[in-house]
């Protein structure tokens, strides 16, 4: 019904991946599988919105504080996750680190720790550090199953009067883990237990192959927050926006003084707020076929990599467009594949080093895009591999 297959070219656009791919990996024109939007065209419903507000010729100040901007989010968690939200509690941000910047702010001082499970998604550190917080990290272990908390080392952090956060990414990104129930309540348990905020930062949630729970709490006090967005899921980051419920009254309060007083953010982008509305109003049926076809590019992942270079093993995850590919069992030099991708196969693959220490031996490869593209992708790093193991 919809049509993901076809290639669009994004080039020329001011497009992030495409036209300053250099940036980051030295070469103009590579074939990018690396910052995390799609190369597929939004849905319809909000192009036909978008379109339909741009007729109208002021563009204004705007608001988001009303009841089709909040009801818009709380039915799409009724709907989509049998999970209820409070109006009340929502607020908006113009991107999610904003909003999760702002609320580590409020929960913790300079030099206080914040928790982040690794290998862990790189704007998390970096804010983290730009905040004058310390990175307290809690490495995921992994086994033929998946990965899991190292519980031990985990209540060992918490317990820490000096961190005073856990920064929760859920799905989590890059390993693309959706956290059980069970999982989600036992560090609700912890936390509350040692004291700890949550911040749940879940712009993941709509592309899952395995049911999500959000974030609401699971017995601890309000000291919590989910963070998301409909940006990755429906594809239009450019548009700006975001959103939190916020459960504790003050630090709710709080958040939008320095929203509105401070930062002078409270006016949003009307073309972002209309495609988060179209997007969970009308678009449920789009959203469901593209994470149909992103399952079906893993597949192909998972095959031809059986097929090519059986010793790699990959494991679909729960979660995201995002393939974690682990090639530790090659004993390959990662940036020796890395230059050869680019100066031999004219391709950009995000090294899993980005994402911290625990994620050195992997790569991340981007399958939010057309089969062809993935193909070509899969094609390279194939290719590189053989290359750089021929002798062996």
């Amino acid at each position: 019904m919809f049509d993901f297959s076809t290639p669009i070219d994004r080039t020329g656009t001011y497009c992030t991946q495409w036209d300053y791919v250099e940036d980051r990996f030295g070469k103009a024109g590579l074939l990018p599988f690396t910052i995390s939007d799609m190369d597929i065209a939004a849905p319809q419903t909000i192009l036909d919105a978008v379109t339909k507000r741009m007729t109208h010729p002021v563009f204004g100040y705007s608001r988001w504080n009303h009841d089709d901007f909040k009801q818009s989010i709380t039915r799409w968690f009724s709907k989509r996750f049998n999970a209820e939200f409070t109006e009340e509690h929502v607020v908006y941000g113009p991107s999610v680190i904003y909003i999760i910047s702002q609320l580590i702010r409020q929960w913790s001082k300079p030099q206080q720790g914040v928790i982040i499970h690794t290998p862990a998604y790189d704007a998390f550190e970096k804010m983290i550090s730009g905040l004058e917080r310390k990175v307290v990290t809690n490495q995921l272990l992994r086994d033929t199953s998946g990965y899991s908390i190292d519980w031990l080392k985990f209540e060992e952090q918490l317990s820490n009067p000096d961190n005073t956060i856990l920064l929760l990414c859920s799905p989590h990104n890059p390993t693309g883990k959706v956290w059980s129930i069970e999982e989600l309540a036992y560090m609700a348990e912890l936390c509350e237990k040692h004291n700890v905020a949550v911040i749940s930062d879940e712009i993941h949630m709509d592309i899952c192959f395995k049911p999500h729970t959000p974030w609401q709490g699971f017995g601890m006090s309000d000291h919590w927050a989910l963070v998301s967005s409909a940006s990755k899921s429906f594809n239009i980051p450019a548009l700006n926006g975001a959103y939190a419920f916020i459960a504790n009254e003050e630090i709710r309060n709080q958040y939008l003084f320095n929203l509105k007083q401070v930062d002078g953010l409270s006016s949003p982008p009307i073309l972002g707020i209309l495609a988060l509305m179209t997007a969970y109003d009308e678009s449920e049926a789009w959203l469901d076929e593209l994470v149909s076809y992103v399952r079906d590019n893993h597949d192909y992942v998972q095959q031809e990599l059986a097929r090519e270079l059986p010793s790699i093993g990959y494991q679909i995850p729960d979660a995201t467009y995002l393939a974690w590919i682990d090639l530790s069992s090659l004993a390959i030099n990662m940036d020796e594949l890395n230059n050869h991708l680019i100066e031999k196969y004219n391709v950009a693959i995000m090294q899993g080093k980005t994402y911290g220490e625990a994620g050195q031996h992997f790569v991340r490869l981007n399958l939010g895009c057309p089969r062809s593209k993935v193909e070509a992708g899969v094609g390279a790093l194939v290719g590189a591999i053989k290359d750089l193991t021929k002798s062996d």
